[in-house]
């Protein structure tokens, strides 16, 4: 679900203001997400099987829909009763307005109201509300919610990863040769994009034992959390909110996040690569030898 790439300001980023809160001040934060991902989940599922009104953004691989609306509404709302203060950054809002805002010190929420839009269209029952918060631009506060599948994942920076209450932790596989990895098309079907893609998908597929597309970024990167996957990595995706609270919850299953060449994650960079500790090198160095097309969205410096 592509938005305009924007200056993010990631250049020489300043350091964040203060320390990171604990996991136990940042559980009203943690509530409010949950209770909002909830309400959202209930739009989803009642809307799963009823007739929908579809649009299109950059072409007719890249929808929208009046539940992405109606959720991103939702979600705002009770963001914004809870904490005034903070900023927003939601998909259906940075794609009305052309751009994405910067992202800043400031407590920061990050929300993709249906994650799997595609599939949302089709009834393919990988969809899902993702709810994220940034504190000093580093994910805080990570909630995704697939009502469909009644999956709940959760998590609070250094307070461990959740799936419907439960503590998960990533694959112990050791090996790409036994890994399965995901990826996804995209929504770009030009010449040059589908060559430098193509090439990834053979080049890792090649070097793993299976590789998945289920069309939501943040469910494959808590998919790698709870040990379904074993890699994931995506170049050209929506946004920041697609990766930030499904980003927290691999980290805080013990995996890894990383450019997808190798160098340091950036949130903004509409980038990634998510894998277990022993994985993460290993498939970092085949991506860094394959094609990628000028109009992908470049590595960035790390935020923080």
């Amino acid at each position: 679900m592509a938005a305009a790439p924007a200056d993010d300001g990631a250049g020489g980023a300043a350091p964040p203001a203060g320390p990171v809160p604990t996991a136990e001040e940042l559980q009203p934060y943690l509530d409010v997400a949950l209770a909002a991902a909830r309400e959202a989940g209930d739009v989803i599922a009642a809307a799963w099987n009823a007739p929908k009104r579809i649009d299109t953004k950059s072409g007719d691989a890249d929808l929208v829909t009046e539940t992405d609306k109606k959720c991103e509404e939702l979600v705002l709302s009770c963001i914004k009763a809870a904490f005034p203060d903070h900023k927003f950054i939601g998909e259906e809002g940075s794609a009305a307005q052309g751009f994405t805002d910067e992202l800043t010190d400031t407590p920061t929420w990050m929300v993709d109201p249906v994650d799997g839009t595609t599939n949302f269209v089709h009834r393919y029952p990988f969809s899902c509300i993702s709810i994220g918060l940034t504190i000093g631009k580093r994910p805080v506060v990570g909630v995704v919610f697939n009502p469909i599948l009644g999956e709940l994942y959760h998590a609070t920076r250094g307070g461990g990863a959740f799936l419907n209450g439960q503590p998960i932790k990533v694959s112990d596989t050791q090996e790409l040769r036994k890994a399965v990895v995901a990826t996804e098309l995209g929504t770009r079907r030009d010449e040059g994009f589908m060559d430098a893609c193509f090439d990834r998908m053979r080049r890792l597929g090649q070097a793993a034992r299976s590789l998945r597309c289920s069309g939501s970024c943040a469910l494959n990167l808590c998919s790698v959390a709870q040990g379904r996957l074993d890699v994931f990595y995506e170049l050209g995706l929506g946004g920041c909110w697609d990766l930030c609270a499904g980003v927290l919850v691999l980290e805080e299953a013990g995996g890894r996040v990383l450019d997808p060449t190798g160098g340091p994650f950036n949130l903004m960079s509409r980038r990634v690569l998510g894998a277990n500790a022993h994985l993460a090198e290993a498939a970092a160095a085949i991506l860094a030898g394959c094609k990628y097309d000028p109009q992908e969205p470049p590595a960035l410096p790390p935020l923080v």
